[in-house]
């Protein structure tokens, strides 16, 4: 019998989920979208098998209804859908980045509510950015309550299932604070780096310098800034109480410095270097990332196009190319950003079985 799956919100992530869902044939997937443009690119892509001309009427036919919305949008949405004609045993889900306020909202609705957070994303947005492989090895996130009951968990798990992800399930607190530490902080740090590099205009060429592993390291802070403002002030709790222990540490270290004893000093990155090389490198984690291959080049002409086009016979995708003028803390004057793992690790065999050049995982 053919489920019926409603995704409302056809960017990046409900775009992709639609069509990483229809490698199950035995599932009908509608799309809604505010703008009916894009839920009409969305269908003429063949990312979604129908676009109802109602969301209401989407609704009523659906097995599961995947809020694939910002937060704030979703909450909103969650209260409509009370007003919605639904099915009895109908499952609604999200993808959202938080989950403590969506979870509390749920606790208003008259059906079965799920939370989820697929781990993923794009350097792309929009529906033209969808990928069926978006999810693949990446974690995707649900947080039941205490009434949602095995059979529906179960349910849920089989039909995401075939995304390829590894699905975990965690409560809805676990999973704020364990983004709050890993993903939703570091993007204020990061944040607050580029804006002490812009407060520094006694030497102008600084800039230029920072290039290289400055660059790398504060990737992050060119995240879309609306979707971080809601992140932010939506697990704002967890995110002060992280910026309170940073700030703690950050006492010591200065504290550290100001006696200056290598010792201690030592100790400190040694720590850092051991825990940080124990972090798993397959998979995706919280944030977005892409894979970075890291090469030796000479200065020669057509030495990138070379490279490139030994990926391109072998049908590797990349994401990015650099070159870095700053390597003081990096290795190789080349990097090439892949999607995956996979892609990099192909790339990293395909120029080592066909060059002399050496190639650097960070």
């Amino acid at each position: 019998m053919t489920k019926h799956i409603l995704i409302i919100g056809l960017g990046l992530i409900g775009g992709s989920l639609a069509k990483a869902l229809q490698r199950n044939k035995d599932i009908h997937v509608a799309g809604y979208d505010a703008s009916a443009l894009t839920a009409r690119k969305a269908f003429k892509m063949g990312i979604i098998h129908s676009s109802p001309p109602s969301l209401e009427q989407a609704a009523a036919e659906a097995d599961v209804i995947v809020f694939a919305t910002p937060v704030g949008a979703t909450i909103k949405l969650m209260e409509q859908s009370k007003y919605w004609n639904l099915k009895d045993d109908v499952i609604l889900t999200d993808t959202g980045s938080t989950k403590l306020q969506i979870m509390e909202a749920s606790k208003k609705l008259n059906h079965l509510f799920i939370g989820g957070h697929p781990m993923a994303g794009s350097h792309k947005s929009g529906v033209e950015a969808a990928k069926e492989v978006l999810f693949e090895n990446a974690f995707y996130i649900l947080t039941p309550d205490e009434k949602t009951d095995e059979k529906s968990l179960q349910f849920l798990k089989d039909l995401l299932s075939v995304t390829k992800a590894k699905i975990k399930v965690l409560a809805a607190e676990e999973h704020d604070h364990m983004t709050a530490v890993v993903s939703h902080f570091p993007h204020l740090i990061a944040a607050s780096l580029v804006h002490q590099l812009d407060q520094e205009d006694k030497f102008p060429f600084t800039r230029q310098l920072a290039a290289g592993g400055f660059r790398d390291t504060t990737r992050i802070a060119s995240a879309n800034p609306e979707m971080w403002r809601d992140i932010t002030t939506q697990n704002n709790a967890m995110i002060v109480h992280q910026l309170d222990n940073w700030m703690q540490q950050m006492e010591q270290l200065k504290e550290m410095l100001q006696t200056n004893d290598p010792e201690p000093i030592q100790q400190f990155f040694n720590h850092a270097k051991v825990v940080r090389d124990e972090l798993p490198i397959a998979g995706h984690g919280a944030m977005f990332s892409v894979f970075d291959l890291y090469i030796d080049i000479p200065d020669v002409p057509g030495i990138i196009s070379e490279l490139t086009g030994y990926l391109a016979e072998e049908q590797i995708s990349i994401v990015n190319i650099r070159i870095l003028e700053t390597r003081e803390d990096v290795f190789g004057i080349l990097v090439i950003s892949f999607q995956t793992n996979e892609d990099r690790a192909r790339a990293q065999k395909c120029i080592s079985t066909r060059t002399v050049y050496d190639t650097y995982i960070s």
